[in-house]
């Protein structure tokens, strides 16, 4: 009868540590607010071959049934592509450019369009001096996908969030595309 008690004491008291450690997690959660926030789109034209004057994208590696003035078939995979793409404040392509977004994608999965991002935001305007820089897989077929924001230089120096990026435009012979990038800072220096 004395150990029933203990087991069923144990048992009670096990059940309190875990609803009170549970209801305690919920109140003490923090709801993390962004100390800056910035949306900026950016312009990839890609090398077709015959647009040499106003290409700022190059495939750089193919896979071996590839060729560099035309992504390869099945999902691109294999592809490199480095890019030096014009930066607005707007979704339209001649507006005076705020930087430039300098880097490389790579398309790295055989069954859906997804790529591998490490890119830079080289911003030098009135608002803004320094750079952005992110990491990350780029789902391309989800519509709004997230990518880290790993730090900064100048009005950026260690800053840290997340970079949610939107598809704004796209054409079907894949020379030109762009991107809606929104960014959230939460860690500002």
């Amino acid at each position: 009868m004395g150990e029933k008690r203990v087991y069923i004491a144990a048992l009670l008291l096990f059940l309190l540590l875990t609803v009170s450690s549970s209801h305690a997690h919920k109140q003490n959660k923090k709801l993390y607010k962004p100390c800056k926030n910035l949306v900026l789109f950016f312009h990839n034209v890609l090398y077709n071959g015959h647009n040499a004057a106003n290409a700022t994208a190059a495939i750089v590696g193919a896979p071996e049934w590839g060729n560099r003035t035309l992504l390869a078939k099945k999902f691109h995979f294999g592809d490199v592509v480095v890019f030096d793409d014009p930066i607005t404040l707007d979704n339209k392509f001649h507006s005076p450019p705020v930087g430039r977004a300098q880097g490389q994608y790579m398309y790295d999965t055989q069954n859906t369009y997804t790529a591998w991002l490490a890119f830079s935001f080289v911003l030098n305007s009135t608002d803004y001096h320094g750079t952005i820089n992110f990491i990350g897989a780029d789902p391309i077929m989800i519509k709004a996908r997230d990518i880290s924001v790993v730090g900064g230089t100048g009005d950026f120096f260690m800053h840290r969030g997340v970079a949610t990026i939107m598809t704004d435009a796209y054409e079907e012979d894949e020379v030109y595309f762009r991107l809606r990038v929104d960014i959230k800072f939460y860690e500002c220096w």
